[in-house]
């Protein structure tokens, strides 16, 4: 577990609530990084499996919705590979390579702000609210995103994880892990972490936030569809960051303190 305090919030006295929050999901629009690093993935598989061989690997490349569809329902990567065309044998070398280049900086670079997170995280921090971001991200791709967006005066924490394939993994245990650090370091700097929240698009921040007692607010905006999410029962579901926050479910919970 890597943290990271933004140095221009942390000099300041404890006043007031924590809010816990993901990062890719609830603030950035990872797809278009996902579905590119499929697409790339397949075509390199493809080019070895040509000068290997000799023979053509004839593929069935899924359109963008096609592959987030089922990613959003939690379909397989294995069973993504096999739809798409690769042979069984070549599964396992498609999904080393996906894991290899999916945090590149070449494809990193097609991340993109989700529309209205900007707007959420100001209006936080308007109202005295302290971000914390708890993230299976490395904390420098974290802050690089949100230097180069200018939001990073709006973050106050930053938990993320050490192993940079952590985010593509998505291991809820490792969030449960982080989220449970990250509660206990804001107790000890003297904020008020209960009534709190934590936001999130997956199941892994559902049952982090389960597990340490709080409100669980859901996002539908990122890898996970909203009837996959409602399976994990959260406080409750919401299809953006921006209506989270102005949601009444927070507002109730942050004002009953």
């Amino acid at each position: 577990m890597l943290r990271s305090i933004n140095q221009m919030t942390s000099l300041q006295m404890p006043s007031g609530q924590v809010v816990f929050c993901d990062f890719d999901g609830p603030i950035v629009d990872v797809s278009e990084r996902y579905y590119r690093t499929y697409r790339l993935g397949l075509s390199t598989l493809q080019a070895s499996h040509q000068e290997t061989s000799g023979e053509a690997l004839p593929l069935q490349i899924l359109s963008k919705n096609q592959f987030w569809w089922m990613k959003r329902n939690r379909v397989a990567d294995i069973d993504i590979a096999i739809r798409s065309g690769v042979p069984e044998d070549l599964v396992d070398t498609l999904l080393q390579q996906v894991q290899r280049i999916v945090n590149h900086p070449h494809l990193l670079q097609w991340d993109t702000l989700q529309p209205g997170a900007e707007i959420a995280i100001q209006q936080l921090k308007r109202i005295g609210i302290r971000l914390v971001l708890v993230t299976l991200r490395h904390p420098r791709q974290v802050q690089a995103f949100l230097q180069a967006n200018d939001l990073i005066q709006y973050v106050d924490e930053i938990f993320g994880a050490s192993d940079i394939n952590a985010a593509h993994l998505n291991r809820a245990d490792q969030k449960v892990a982080l989220l449970k650090c990250a509660i206990e370091a804001q107790k000890k700097q003297g904020y008020q972490i209960y009534p709190t929240c934590m936001i999130g698009d997956t199941e892994a921040d559902i049952i982090a936030g389960q597990q340490a007692g709080i409100v669980t607010v859901a996002l539908t905006n990122g890898i996970r569809s909203h009837d996959y999410l409602k399976r994990y029962q959260p406080t409750s579901i919401n299809s953006t960051l921006l209506k989270a926050v102005q949601s009444r479910r927070i507002n109730q919970a942050l004002q009953a303190a």
